[in-house]
């Protein structure tokens, strides 16, 4: 499968590719991003022939060129955002323009494209994001809010496609991530506390269940930490399984 993997040089985007290079299954990967994006280290030299990185200046405007690289793409995970502690740094509109308009101008760009038929999408988002536009959080409230919204219009416009089924979305929603890097425990953390729930998947669990469910199929669409725990964890000793058979 062709895999487009958007921001592509973030922390979670790297382990993605980490992955996604070592799996037989996947025989191209894109790699959208701001800048050049290389093989992460230790990768083989042969696995990082099916590596292609893709610079785009604004991830709301997709040039033809762009375009004709989504051409035949089976897939995509979309992990372009500004997380909530960031969140607080940037005017609100430019959050929301990041976070929430450029997702939808990829998503439109990649099924305008001529991609596979089905062709997934996957959206990476947070657990404590609020689909319910009624309800008010009691911190972040219109983070969170903008966030859920977005799920709304990514599982929206995906339905909306014809044939029906043709392209196909889900959400991811880890609460906080653990890993390589201590950074990953406050993506939504703070959130998390406020509303007393921490739920936590690591890095390679929650890559292990994004790369499964993008090649296999959504199991529904929220995929919540727990989710993620399970379906990461069963591709992980499956894999491990593989190699030693």
């Amino acid at each position: 499968m062709k895999l487009i993997i958007a921001g592509a040089s973030g922390l979670v985007a790297t382990e993605i590719i980490r992955q996604s290079l070592r799996s037989r299954d996947i025989t191209s990967v894109l790699a959208l991003a701001r800048k050049p994006v290389v093989a992460p280290a230790g990768t083989t030299a042969a696995d990082a022939t099916k590596l292609k990185s893709v610079i785009i200046d604004d991830y709301e405007t997709y040039p033809d060129h762009v375009k004709r690289e989504f051409s035949g793409a089976d897939a995509c995970i979309w992990t372009v955002a500004i997380t909530p502690t960031k969140s607080k740094t940037f005017a609100f509109e430019d959050v929301k323009r990041i976070c929430q308009t450029s997702t939808l101008a990829g998503f439109r760009a990649m099924a305008e494209a001529g991609p596979a038929r089905p062709f997934r999408f996957l959206y990476m988002s947070g657990s404590a994001a609020e689909r319910d536009q009624t309800k008010r959080p009691i911190f972040l409230a219109d983070y969170l809010l903008m966030r859920g919204e977005t799920e709304n219009q990514v599982l929206e416009f995906a339905a909306s496609q014809q044939p029906p089924s043709s392209v196909q979305a889900s959400v991811a929603k880890p609460g906080l991530i653990t890993g390589h890097e201590t950074v990953f425990r406050s993506v939504w953390g703070t959130a998390l506390r406020y509303i007393g729930v921490v739920p936590h998947v690591s890095i390679e669990e929650l890559v292990a269940a994004m790369l499964h469910q993008v090649k296999t199929g959504f199991e529904k669409d929220a995929l919540f930490g727990g989710d993620l725990q399970r379906i990461g964890g069963q591709a992980l000793r499956d894999s491990e399984t593989a190699k030693e058979s």
